[in-house]
């Protein structure tokens, strides 16, 4: 464990709200074969456990599917219809982790990502950006965190097939995240 320790400098043990102000929920996706759109929710939440052990540590959190914004309205009114997400009766992402482990440097936390209703195993590549003091007498940590997901996996099927081949929309989904978080006073 002390080996563990000394591969994350200022590793901080304890609970931490992740700071939706100073983070982000994006993604990308392949738009008409030739470009990608690229996307984020606004409004999410979430808490991060680091453990004494950090393969012990865990994350959940909650995104709001309203929040999409993909800097078109007109897209984020059809990507929050039933051809896409059903907000209406899907209003939230979720994801639990079931489990973390070193990766070099690295890490992957693999956990259960929940849209629709459908539950499917996830692995995130997670870089640990560093824990710290900030401006308010307070600890901060930072992480960024990548996956790719297929859409349909997770009841996102729509088929939009373009004349001479090929579909509006990709099925994979690439996954960015760039959190940081507030460690909880005790």
């Amino acid at each position: 464990m002390t080996s563990t320790l000394r591969q994350i400098p200022g590793y901080v043990v304890g609970t931490w709200d992740i700071d939706a102000s100073h983070s982000t929920v994006g993604f990308s996706v392949r738009h008409m074969m030739v470009s990608k759109v690229r996307g984020y929710f606004r409004e999410f939440s979430g808490q991060l456990v680091t453990a004494e052990d950090p393969s012990q540590s865990s994350v959940t959190a909650s995104i709001d599917m309203d929040s999409i914004d993909t800097r078109q309205e007109q897209r984020d009114a059809h990507i929050r219809s039933a051809d896409f997400f059903d907000v209406g009766n899907h209003t939230v992402m979720e994801f639990r982790s079931t489990a973390v482990r070193a990766q070099g440097e690295d890490w992957l936390v693999e956990g259960e990502l929940t849209i629709k209703g459908i539950t499917k195993p996830v692995t995130l590549a997670l870089e640990l950006n560093g824990f710290g003091p900030d401006a308010y007498g307070g600890t901060r940590a930072g992480f960024s965190a990548k996956t790719e997901i297929s859409r349909k996996e997770f009841g996102v099927d729509i088929d939009m097939p373009m004349d001479g081949g090929g579909v509006v929309v990709g099925d994979k989904v690439s996954v960015e995240l760039e959190i940081e978080a507030v460690l909880r006073a005790a």
